[in-house]
């Protein structure tokens, strides 16, 4: 693994600790704001369990055990919790700073940022493009 993704592998796995930290303490009212209301689950457990979960998905990224495993499933979180964004969007909720609709749509573009990103420091993305060359290598022509 080199020094830039080693690096911003670190950098994500301390971000994701630091939210979920939020989620559970002095940002809790902006996280409140993007549960999506068509969520049938009460506001407030969505808010602790996906702090909870970003704490441990940035203490397995600091830990750098199983990288690659780590890396699809932070990338999949990223994606399960992109509705909370969209709907922060649609509802024009200001939370985080984010009070215009040009600012809460720049943010949604982040989002795809952030899945390659956990994809490209962990080496997920890597080891499945290996895994499907040496695939391809092995198919008789």
């Amino acid at each position: 693994m080199n020094t830039p993704r080693t690096i911003a592998r670190l950098l994500l796995g301390a971000g994701l600790v630091f939210t979920g930290i939020a989620h559970l303490t002095f940002a809790r009212e902006e996280f409140v704001a993007q549960v999506p209301r068509w969520l049938p689950l009460p506001t407030d457990l969505v808010v602790v369990a996906s702090g909870v979960v970003e704490i441990a998905l940035g203490l397995a990224l600091l830990v750098g055990r199983h990288r690659v495993a780590v890396g699809w499933t932070v990338a999949a979180f990223f994606v399960a919790i992109f509705p909370g964004n969209i709907e922060q969007f649609v509802r024009g909720t200001d939370a985080f700073g984010l009070d215009t609709d040009l600012a809460r749509g720049i943010r949604l573009l982040f989002q795809p940022l952030l899945v390659l990103v956990a994809l490209w420091s962990t080496g997920a993305w890597a080891a499945w493009r290996a895994r499907r060359r040496s695939a391809r290598d092995q198919t008789p022509a």
